[in-house]
């Protein structure tokens, strides 16, 4: 089950000889219950597989599954070669993987190494006495005094809301979290802290045939270790926003090369890193060129970030423009030019985001269907690798607006936000601020990702069969399994969500040379209501043209010029219209080919 050793230099051969790979993400929590517990399992993943190779995709990522407390659903790791009991067995999962390899496909796994769970043994020891030899595996500061009043180091504010420092009554310090509380941050300035998480939450892995890596936070290794404060923007809460202090840090490259050196290069190993506040292409590329000999690609926020701000209200909606979306969607696609040494990645939904139907298209009822194939043919027109996540292949979409916000949803973040929006509206007077924030959880929330999967139309839409006694499933199931968007609905109907995710796959693999591995050029940059580029490919013998429609009306388009005169066939209408007609009718998309 080991992998054969590959040089340092030499790229990974599974993914990059293809020009990139489709990967499908699965939430283990929600995507398929095997022992009728309400959460879902390994097992109901091993049962699915043969489901998940009828997409076509080439491997999985699969969200964390390790042993935690789960106070932010998993990324809060207390043992990285324990499996979270009530998903199964370290048994369960060597056979996940070898189940993966039998069906011809690859298995990412979450590398969670920014921070762990407060439950860890190494952070036990660690707050145990500022003695202990695994003091500085983590960071730990005194408090700042003014006026005889003890204040935590800085004004940061954490992902989650508060302070990113957390007071231990113990040893009278405050310890870091960027995030939760209960994750505190490693300090990688430490070589031992490095080594041990390379043995034990990569190389472990990897030994037993995991064939590459979701790296979460990848870019926080490196603190900026003089912790200054953030400037303040938000004068009525004492905690500001510091994601220019959180990412990026002075000694990043340096860790990640080594990272890279001693785990990842003893392998053919795929390396995706989640970079956030990362919006140079130089910043980047210094990451993830093959010059770079650190990471092989990048999760950008970019895009999914548009239709929220950040800030003291992290999911409070804003408005967008497509002409934004057509920009970033460009800048992000420089990255699979060869002159750049890089690879490119595209998503656009993950365990992070809401529904791309909902946020980027329409979730009406007499759009659904046109929204979801729309939204599928720009993904899976683009260069480089892609992820789909669970079912995001049969359109599903947010949760109804008449779910309680208070009892239904249930994702940290969601939680701590909506906590301080009621609070600051009660204390403001301000009613529309509570409107506001509502309307922005019901669009942007993690929640809308993390409910169950829909495979049928039976009870709990076929998620949790065989309940036992006194159980449920963990989060609430969405009512629309029951209006066509579950798999067994979709599976035999030709003209379904799922079969054009699984037609649109096979295209993409017939014509790699265009979809996979072509030039990207966006025509019309500041048309608010389409979205039209080529794919072109590296000889130049052949150019697929995309056309979308982003709105609810019919919309003209124009075919370049350089396209004009020449004869180009219909690949693709998701309406099934006459593609000499240049007027695209609502949420449709077409791909020519020329």
């Amino acid at each position: 089950m080991v992998n054969a050793p590959t040089s340092a230099k030499q790229p990974p051969s599974w993914w990059r000889d293809a020009g990139g790979v489709t990967l499908y993400q699965i939430y283990p929590s929600s995507f398929k219950d095997d022992n009728g517990d309400g959460l879902g399992d390994l097992r109901g993943i091993i049962n699915k597989l043969d489901y998940i190779k009828s997409l076509g995709v080439d491997g999985i990522w699969l969200c964390p599954h390790y042993k935690s407390p789960r106070v932010d659903e998993g990324y809060d790791i207390s043992d990285y070669n324990g499996i979270h009991e009530p998903f199964g067995t370290l048994e369960d999962c060597l056979e996940l993987i070898e189940a993966v390899h039998a069906r011809g496909m690859k298995i990412l796994f979450d590398l969670v190494i920014n921070h762990c769970s407060d439950q860890h043994e190494w952070f036990k020891e660690s707050r145990s006495s500022k003695t202990n030899p695994k003091r500085d595996w983590f960071y730990w500061k005194p408090p700042r005094m003014i006026d005889g009043v003890r204040h935590p180091p800085n004004n940061w504010r954490s992902c989650f809301g508060g302070s990113v420092w957390e007071w231990d009554e113990h040893t009278q310090e405050y310890y870091l979290h960027y995030f939760c509380p209960e994750q505190p941050d490693f300090n990688w300035e430490n070589p031992e802290v490095r080594r041990a998480l390379f043995d034990s939450a990569i190389l472990f892995w990897l030994d037993r045939g995991v064939d590459g890596f979701r790296i979460d936070t990848v870019n926080m290794y490196s603190k900026h270790l003089e912790f200054p404060d953030a400037p303040v923007v938000a004068p009525d809460t004492p905690w500001q926003p510091a994601g220019q202090f959180f990412s990026n840090g002075p000694r990043l490259r340096e860790f990640l090369r080594e990272m890279r050196k001693e785990a990842f290069s003893k392998y053919d190993c795929f390396t995706i890193g989640e970079c956030p506040n990362t919006p140079s292409l130089e910043k980047i590329l210094s990451y993830i060129s093959t010059d770079s000999e650190a990471l092989d690609c990048t999760i950008q926020f970019c895009v999914v970030d548009l239709d929220h701000q950040g800030g003291k209200y992290p999911l409070m909606r804003t408005d967008w423009k497509l002409s934004e979306f057509k920009r970033l969607t460009a800048f992000m696609q420089q990255l699979a030019d060869p002159e750049h040494k890089a690879h490119a990645l595209t998503y656009l939904e993950n365990h992070d985001q809401a529904r791309c139907v909902s946020r980027f298209a329409s979730d009406a009822p007499e759009h659904r269907l046109a929204s979801s194939k729309m939204l599928a043919t720009h993904l899976l027109t683009l260069s480089g690798s892609l992820i789909i996540y669970e079912g995001q292949e049969i359109g599903m979409i947010n949760a109804p607006k008449d779910w309680d916000i208070d009892q239904e949803y249930l994702d940290v973040n969601t939680i701590n936000t909506w906590k301080e929006i009621k609070a600051d509206a009660e204390a403001t007077n301000d009613p529309s601020l509570l409107e506001r924030g509502r309307a922005g959880i019901q669009l942007t929330a993690r929640d809308h990702s993390r409910t169950p999967m829909q495979w049928d139309s039976s009870e709990h839409a076929g998620f949790s069969k065989d309940l036992k006694p006194g159980a449920k499933p963990w989060y609430r199931v969405m009512e629309s399994y029951a209006e066509g968007l579950n798999v067994a609905a979709q599976d035999g109907d030709a003209k379904s969500t799922l079969n054009f995710y699984r037609s649109m796959m096979r295209l993409r693999k017939a014509h790699a040379d265009v979809f996979v591995t072509g030039r990207f050029k966006l025509h019309d940059p500041q048309g608010e209501e389409t979205v039209v580029y080529t794919k072109a490919a590296q000889d130049g013998s052949r150019t697929a043209l995309v056309a979308l429609n982003f709105t609810a009306n019919k919309q003209p388009f124009t075919v370049p010029a350089e396209l004009e005169g020449k004869e180009g066939s219909l690949l693709v209408s998701t309406l099934a219209k006459d593609g000499a007609n240049r007027e695209l009718e609502a949420y449709e998309a077409r791909v020519y080919l020329y």
